[in-house]
């Protein structure tokens, strides 16, 4: 399993997390530190990685 860490967390998870999660990455490595969550959303569900977020309005996206 994948891990895209969003900008609300730290980049050192990557690292911390790479035997238990190889290829996961922090949006910063993506170019998408900026991006809005809608973007970031797109892209874990388009490359196969699973979101990780302390923003309480990402559920909603998998709503739409």
């Amino acid at each position: 399993m994948k891990l895209l860490f969003d900008q609300n967390l730290s980049h050192r998870l990557v690292k911390a997390l790479a035997m238990e999660f190889p290829g996961s990455v922090h949006v910063r490595h993506v170019g998408l530190e900026k991006a809005r969550d809608g973007f970031v959303w797109d892209y874990a569900k388009e490359n196969g990685f699973v979101l990780v977020s302390k923003d309480s309005d990402f559920p909603f996206l998998a709503l739409l």
